[in-house]
């Protein structure tokens, strides 16, 4: 699985409610917000844990020193990591703002603003509309997506790094990128 490996046992034990597989439902309760306003139904993500956004929107926090746009949690919106990621598809699909967003010159839009060249696909499309609309996602904890690479630390940013990288807490979920070896248990 590219360096997941999901910790069952201890994330059904840990979880303060049960898991859709305990209760019989078909599909979680967190959905795709309607609209930026709806803060009860948003989609659950995790913060990256690595300065890759503070790098990518270098541009952007240059014209706009004072944006929390790449800056590290708690504080900051450092961008999404897709490793664990939770979307109900159909709210997504009825969502008139998330349809807006698809299009094309939205995308564009977007990208021109924040002057974003991304390489990574779905988590480079999420991280924008996050930086855009933050009120649709629910910014999962740390441990639901431990991220292990360390790449970015010896590649320029050990200045901030740590501040990305802290997570404390019982990880329920390693995500091994950057083939970071999985520790055992």
């Amino acid at each position: 699985m590219n360096g997941m490996r999901v910790l069952m046992k201890e994330t059904l034990k840990s979880s303060p409610t049960p898991s859709p597989c305990e209760t019989g439902e078909r599909q979680p309760s967190m959905a795709w917000a309607a609209s930026p306003h709806q803060t009860q139904n948003r989609s659950p993500w995790s913060w990256t844990s690595q300065p890759l956004e503070l790098h990518t929107f270098w541009q952007f926090r240059h014209e706009n020193p004072q944006t929390r746009v790449g800056g590290p949690p708690p504080e900051g919106l450092p961008g999404f990591n897709s490793g664990v990621m939770l979307l109900n598809l159909e709210a997504m699909r009825q969502s008139l703002l998330y349809s807006r967003l698809l299009e094309p010159a939205q995308v564009q839009q977007l990208a021109a603003k924040y002057h974003f060249r991304g390489h990574l696909g779905d988590q480079d499309f999420f991280t924008m509309i996050g930086m855009e609309h933050p009120k649709l996602f629910h910014v999962l904890d740390c441990t639901w997506n431990r991220q292990l690479c360390t790449w970015w630390r010896d590649h320029g940013y050990s200045d901030v790094f740590e501040a990305y990288f802290r997570c404390e807490g019982h990880v329920k979920i390693y995500h091994g990128n950057c083939n970071t070896p999985i520790p055992e248990d």
